[in-house]
């Protein structure tokens, strides 16, 4: 399947006309494979998770974002597959569109899949197939090793944990609507129409 037909669910959400989110197609793969954590203040205010995968990014909601706590099991529900040019979208989805809220990259950077400790060798798509994928990030907040887990008994849900390896911290995830994007330096809530931009706390929860 190209990366076009993969992007079918995605582009049949959305208005292109009233929206400005990337309809996708035209970024090509780099040298190293890329993903971003995005926060989405839309019906719920939650964390979107995506991973680079076969020329699209592979996304999760994760509603209370990911954690450098090994401790901190993450709900992650897997969404439609989104294109790679979605990585640079921070804005406003209008109102009555799907989605419509504020979207901000909260972080981003590159990553490399790593060995599973069991079975035969596989791709990282194919790792995700059969339900566990772990994996190096290189960001600007997030660093080192995770894994993505999908429930057992054949259920949607997967959980995102941190591994525990020299990156690990116990200081969980960031208020969701205080954290700040890595390209703007903005909240959430500084991004919308007639928000301000907003003043730093004082408090590393607004990272």
């Amino acid at each position: 399947m190209t990366s076009r037909n993969k992007l079918t669910t995605y582009r049949g959400k959305r208005h292109f006309g009233r929206t400005r989110e990337p309809q996708g197609g035209h970024a090509s793969a780099g040298d190293t494979l890329c993903f971003v954590v995005q926060i989405h203040d839309a019906s719920t205010l939650h964390f979107d998770f995506r991973l680079e995968v076969d020329g699209v990014l592979k996304s999760w909601s994760v509603p209370e974002g990911p954690s450098p706590d090994p401790q901190d099991k993450r709900l992650a529900m897997p969404t439609e597959d989104h294109p790679l040019e979605y990585r640079d979208f921070e804005g406003v989805i209008a109102e009555g569109e799907y989605g419509a809220g504020t979207v901000m990259v909260w972080d981003g950077g590159s990553y490399r899949p790593l060995s599973g400790k069991k079975g035969p060798s596989r791709t990282f798509s194919e790792a995700l197939e059969h339900g566990h994928a772990s994996f190096w990030l290189d960001g600007s907040k997030l660093h080192g090793g995770y894994a993505l887990t999908r429930f057992r008994g054949g259920g949607p849900g997967w959980l995102l944990v941190k591994e525990g390896d020299e990156r690990a911290g116990a200081r969980g995830t960031p208020d969701a609507r205080r954290a700040r994007s890595v390209r703007s330096g903005r909240t959430p809530e500084a991004r919308r129409p007639g928000g301000g931009r907003g003043e730093g706390s004082g408090d590393d929860r607004g990272r």
